[in-house]
């Protein structure tokens, strides 16, 4: 699924310096990032999540962590 993203001067400039010293091309970085950022908001959120107490936490989401719910 494409999407269009501006980056700012610096951020762009950072890439291609990045791109040239490594030989991977910009799409590849970017996608690289994209995984390792993705992966590192997702386990810093199940930390957060599994620290929440469990009266905070809506039925729902207690049934499917125990495996009961849809």
């Amino acid at each position: 699924m494409p999407h269009l993203m501006r980056f700012s001067h610096d951020l762009e400039s950072r890439l291609d310096r990045a791109s040239q010293q490594t030989g991977i091309a910009k799409a590849d970085l970017i996608k690289r990032l994209v995984q390792s950022g993705l992966s590192d908001v997702e386990s810093q959120l199940l930390i957060e999540e599994a620290a929440m107490p469990l009266a905070h936490r809506s039925i729902d989401q207690r049934l499917r962590e125990s495996g009961l719910g849809a």
